[in-house]
């Protein structure tokens, strides 16, 4: 479908693409990956056509439409969140704004038969079929389905865009580009802002897209549950894979080590080569064969083995102080921010060196209760730490909120204390900063190494409550395998908030659900949470039919009676509308027709003096734009019901 045919690009001296070629076909998921620089977000921004070649093609198909999601972008302020949403629709919402026109246009006109009004009503013929193929009025409920499905709620729509975080917005950039529905989609770090719950309804929404969709994501979980080929960019060029991420790992290692064994091989032929040409260089005789050698080297394809990437944290919590057995009771807990309720009648108790995770979509009260566990005053209730108890934290927003005035080394001198300020160095080492690297000030450092330059921190004073919200943000995967690593090897007590569910696995025994002002524990870890909420979810789905199959069949009444009578009443509402539509219909095509006669008459030219026949017109005329408001309230409200209905399929 789409062709990267020969491309290049270079940055100064530095290729980014060296003569890569690779096509992208109907209905492929593809992950796209490569080391931090390796031209991963670059690449997008070629397909996406915002990045220019400096030699090479990209081929796309005749009205091939693209949607394309950066990590970073401005956005619009003053709609409101279903407006600004709704805009991902400006086509359909501008032929309904010109066929508006024109219907206002014709109704102020009488020239019924000049060629200007029979332009404008082949115009309007036209539109109105563009806007059926384009299915317009089905706008309303893809827009609910896709704002639900990615965390908003109802009363979120009709709040202005500005009122919502950088995350949220995105969320809206995102909704709008899946609304588009176009045949390739380009998604950087799509996932950087959802909770879990909005992650997986993007995996199942992905799964069914109709188009080709390319995703750069550091989720390990998410490309593994979605895609189904690996495109890797390393030193220029590109390896293309028929697996998901976790497979194409283990067949990049095969791929290194054949293409070390060569590099070996052809490194070893040069040497030989080479000391012959050196052996001979001055003998006649050997001449012709020393020419050819070194011509041969000239010509040799030399081998090239992308250098492997040992850099990586090195580091263990220190060892948690002793402290009692219980680290934390919570009883009755309640927290509500100007009347709005965040969460109520929270109870729960943790022992020395559990693990638990608290999970649960955006805005429920998981950042809100890790910080009345260091302090923030409850509304009411009581958060009672045990003996002994010395709290580690990291924040939400922990790597964005270093001074950036400071340099990295700075950053960790200044609040280490006692013999932890000898070893700054070499704990900042640990943590990838190590010579000039240390002195760099932390406004010039990356997401990244914000992150973990954040943690860092964090290894200053031994803890025995770690409590950690969202760690994973900005790190790669290799960066989360090693924090894991370290948090697994941690003895103290430890309360994690993350959306990442392969970080999430194995490291946590138990999980707190927060919903809908509750919080619910759930023995287990994520595997098992995620797959009982979704067999839940199932369960539920099949006892329905279950129950209305039979509730058919044999008259059974495990259906609520309130679920039956309102199914039964939507119905019978449904009939009287169509019948009132089709009478309107009929009335309508009458009037009409009507009106087509009277039309014709009044182009006699004596045809105005006839009062009779312009009272005649009138009346038809009004009696038409009252059937066809009536016809317009009926249908809108058929499509209501229809929705209702729907609700219990």
């Amino acid at each position: 479908m789409v062709g990267v045919n020969n491309a290049s690009l270079f940055f100064a001296d530095r290729a980014i693409f060296n003569e890569i070629s690779f096509i992208i076909n109907k209905q492929d998921r593809i992950g796209l990956v490569g080391r931090n620089g390796a031209g991963k977000s670059t690449m997008l921004k070629t397909l996406a056509g915002l990045q220019a070649l400096d030699s090479g093609t990209v081929s796309k198909p005749m009205g091939l439409t693209v949607g394309y999601l950066p990590q970073d972008m401005d956005f619009i302020s003053g709609r409101t969140v279903w407006k600004e949403t709704e805009s991902a629709f400006e086509n359909n919402l501008k032929i309904e704004s010109r066929i508006e026109r024109i219907n206002h246009e014709l109704a102020s006109r009488t020239d019924y038969e000049s060629e200007d009004y029979l332009k404008l009503l082949d115009e309007l013929n036209d539109l109105n079929m563009e806007l059926g193929l384009l299915d317009a009025s089905t706008i309303e409920a893809r827009v609910e389905k896709i704002l639900l499905g990615l965390g908003f709620i109802a009363s979120d729509f009709e709040r202005i865009t500005d009122e919502f975080s950088g995350g949220w917005r995105m969320r809206i950039e995102l909704a709008k580009i899946l609304l588009r529905n176009a045949d390739l989609l380009l998604l950087d770090e799509p996932t950087n802002h959802l909770d879990i719950e909005s992650i997986q309804w993007l995996e199942d929404f992905l799964k069914t897209y109709a188009g080709s969709v390319v995703i750069i994501s550091h989720d390990r979980a998410f490309l593994d549950n979605l895609t189904k080929r690996t495109v890797e960019i390393s030193l220029g060029k590109v390896y293309d894979y028929k697996a998901p991420y976790t497979k194409y790992l283990q067949l990049r290692q095969e791929r290194r080590e054949q293409e070390l064994a060569a590099y070996q091989n052809q490194q070893k032929q040069i040497k030989d080569t080479e000391r012959f040409i050196e052996r001979f260089r001055a003998k006649a005789t050997k001449a012709v064969q020393v020419q050819s050698r070194i011509k041969h080297l000239e010509r040799m394809d030399k081998i090239e083995v992308e250098e492997e990437d040992t850099s990586g944290m090195r580091f263990s919590f220190p060892p948690a102080p002793h402290s009692g057995k219980v680290t934390i009771t919570v009883k009755d807990l309640k927290k509500e921010y100007d009347d709005k309720l965040v969460f109520d009648q929270v109870n729960l108790m943790l022992e020395r060196g559990e693990k638990v995770s608290l999970v649960g979509k955006n805005g429920e009260g998981k950042s809100t209760f890790s910080r009345l566990v260091i302090g923030e005053q409850p509304t009411s209730g009581t958060i009672e730490l045990g003996y002994q108890v010395k709290i580690g934290y990291f924040a939400q927003n922990q790597a964005e909120i270093l001074d950036k005035n400071k340099t990295v080394f700075e950053t960790i001198d200044d609040v280490a204390k006692g013999e932890v300020r000898k070893k700054v160095r070499s704990l900042l080492g640990s943590f990838l900063f190590s010579g000039e690297d240390a002195e760099k000030k932390v406004a010039v450092l990356s997401g990244g190494e914000r992150a973990r330059l954040a943690m860092c921190k964090l290894l200053l004073e031994p803890v025995n409550l770690l409590i950690l919200d969202e760690p994973t943000n900005h790190l790669d995967i290799k960066s989360k395998d090693i924090l894991k690593d370290a948090l697994k090897r941690y003895d103290g007590t430890m309360i994690l908030i993350s959306h990442d569910r392969d970080f999430l696995k194995g490291l946590t025994d138990k999980l707190f659900e927060f919903s809908k002002g509750e919080v619910k524990e759930h023995l287990g870890g994520i595997d098992e949470f995620l797959a009982s909420k979704r067999a839940e979810s199932i369960t539920e789905w099949e006892e329905q039919k279950t129950t209305a199959v039979s509730s058919d069949k044999k008259g059974s009444k495990s259906i609520s009676k309130n679920n039956y009578q309102d199914k039964k009443n939507f119905k019978k509402e449904l009939r009287m509308l169509k019948s009132e539509i089709s009478k309107a219909e009929n009335k309508i095509e009458k009037l009409e027709e009507k009106l087509k006669g009277l039309n014709i008459a009044l182009k006699a030219p004596d045809a105005y003096s006839d009062n009779q026949l312009l009272a005649d017109w009138k009346t038809y005329n009004d009696e038409l734009e009252v059937i066809m408001k009536i016809w317009e309230e009926k249908s809108e409200k058929l499509t209501s019901v229809e929705k209702q209905l729907k609700k219990f399929d």
